[in-house]
């Protein structure tokens, strides 16, 4: 076990005991106050400790690294310092705010410098991604989407459990936490119309899922297999691919989604590296039939992490509407890269891999508004009497996510976004 994960750690800074970000965490993220530039942080507590300000201090000479690393407006240039940088550097990090150590904790001066209150920071785009794909490796998930539009007694397609089904979604277009979506429009088609109208979507949907950021570039023609795979993942967000699904229905034949997917998709602020979630491994579910020879691999490679749904109806407070756990995932993230790679395509730093819907068995476990309420045949009804089947303008979003063991909880903090009426 990497030491910064130890359970026993304490910092100096006061950490509420159900804080998602513990000493155990310091996920890194893209920070701003007021009008100063953009820069690197690390979430501790309640608070963004500074990491611009602690090279400028020379407190991390040791690791011969460039401080002005830390004074970016995207991770990317950090992460490519690659994944014995990243491994030095939240060591170096837990070091700094362990209960015993007095190099920030005695010095007022830095200490209010390099600290920020979380509350008081803008929180930017953590990379800046090049290259997004989208999978679907939830089996639950996919199997419902089969019932609901294809055979009702065959709802798997016949690949789909022999490779990691996805597709190349739109990069340009993942906005951070916070920044509200407009309501799509599109072509829809009624089925008792002739003809398509162009208009704003009337089932704005949500997926819940997980992503990892790559942290290496590769060259065109190689691949990387399951065993190599965690060198090159940097670290995990909350992602929200959202979709309409009525536009979706009626254009995604025979390419697949285009306008219903490619509007808008919100990822978390906070990246919660791999060696973060360590502590976290589980074993997954047997994968019947047996994989092809490139796809096989050995060792705990799911992770234990509880996922939730809130929607929030202003001005109600928010409702929990759904609860999952990536541990049901059949595909591991290690089979996705293997998969992505293995025609010889190249990954770049920052590129961004989803998971896809992730949903359980259970009803109140789906992940998207299409599986709960069975395509509107099942609408839900909130405690204050609302009912919904699918997305109304002024509705806000909340995901959040976290891992915990050992009384250490390792957390994603939210995902957070209002819907607004189309342009």
């Amino acid at each position: 076990m990497l030491r910064a994960n130890d359970p026993n750690l304490h910092s100096w800074i006061q950490i509420s005991a159900t804080s998602e970000f513990p000493i155990q965490n310091l996920p890194f993220g893209i920070f701003s106050v007021g009008d100063q530039d953009a820069r690197v942080g690390v979430a501790i507590g309640d608070y963004i400790l500074d990491l611009c300000v602690l090279g400028q201090e020379g407190l991390f000479e040791l690791l011969d690294i460039d401080p002005t690393v830390f004074n970016r407006s995207f991770l990317n240039d950090f992460i490519a310092l690659g994944q014995p940088i990243w491994r030095a550097v939240r060591e170096r990090i837990s070091v700094l705010l362990r209960n015993d150590n007095s190099e920030i904790r005695d010095n007022d001066a830095l200490m209010h410098r390099c600290l920020v209150k979380q509350v008081d920071a803008h929180m930017h785009l953590p990379v800046k991604i090049s290259n997004y794909t989208d999978f679907h490796t939830s089996l639950e998930s996919a199997t419902n989407v089969g019932l609901l539009f294809r055979d009702p007694e065959n709802g798997l397609t016949p690949n789909w459990k022999h490779l990691p089904v996805g597709y190349h979604g739109r990069a340009s277009s993942i906005v951070v936490s916070g920044t509200p979506i407009h309501r799509p429009k599109g072509q829809i088609k009624f089925k008792n119309s002739p003809l398509p109208t162009f208009m704003p979507t009337q089932q704005l949907d949500f997926e819940l899922e997980i992503g990892f950021i790559t942290g290496t570039n590769t060259a065109l023609g190689t691949s990387i297999s399951t065993a190599e795979a965690e060198e090159h993942i940097f670290g995990l967000v909350l992602f929200n691919d959202w979709s309409a699904r009525d536009i979706q229905r009626w254009e995604q034949l025979p390419l697949g989604p285009f306008l219903g997917k490619s509007f808008a998709s919100s990822i978390s602020p906070w990246v919660v590296t791999l060696d973060a979630l360590d502590s976290f491994r589980v074993a997954g579910s047997l994968q019947t039939p047996a994989v092809l020879p490139y796809l096989e691999y050995t060792g705990n490679k799911h992770l234990d992490i509880n996922l939730k749904v809130y929607l929030q109806t202003s001005p109600e407070p928010s409702a929990l509407i759904s609860q999952t756990n990536t541990q049901y995932l059949y595909w591991t993230m290690n089979q996705l890269l293997a998969h992505q790679t293995s025609n010889g395509c190249n990954i770049e730093v920052g590129d961004l891999y989803a998971s896809g819907t992730i949903s359980g068995s259970e009803p109140d476990s789906y992940g998207s508004l299409l599986e709960l309420t069975w395509n509107g045949s099942k609408p839900i009804l909130l405690p204050n009497g609302t009912i919904r089947t699918y997305l109304e303008d002024g509705d806000t979003l909340i995901f959040k996510g976290y891992a915990e063991h050992n009384s250490v909880r390792v957390g994603f903090g939210e995902l957070r976004t209002k819907i607004l009426p189309a342009i």
